[in-house]
């Protein structure tokens, strides 16, 4: 009996030891994935404001500008704001197939994109 139950202890602990290191494995790749997800975010909503700051101020100097052609700067910012306000309404009826596809397909990419191991 006891020369079976040695092969059968040594089975069971090679299991274990199996199954923890595959847990750790899914625990590490998790991890590097949600890593490069969200390290990809943060990279793309820094571009953001500064592209949306950039805006802004070319927008109020437009429609300074704008408003002086008018002859009152007031009318500058009314044309300017029913640009955003026309542009909100395009963006509102294409946003599924302009924002939310393109978002998701590229987190979906990123999470199931196997990385480059170097020999």
């Amino acid at each position: 009996m006891t020369d079976n139950a040695t092969p059968l202890a040594t089975l069971l602990e090679r299991a274990e030891d199996y199954s923890k290191t595959t847990l750790e494995l899914f625990k590490l790749n998790t991890i590097d994935k949600s890593a490069d997800v969200v390290s990809s975010l943060v990279s793309r909503l820094a571009i953001f404001i500064i592209v949306a700051l950039s805006v802004i101020i070319i927008s109020i100097g437009l429609a300074l500008w704008i408003g002086k052609l008018l002859g009152d700067s007031f009318y500058g910012f009314f044309v300017i704001g029913g640009f955003y306000a026309l542009s909100a309404f395009v963006l509102h009826i294409f946003r599924h197939q302009w924002i939310k596809y393109p978002i998701s397909n590229s987190i979906i990419k990123q999470l199931l994109k196997q990385k480059q191991h170097e020999n």
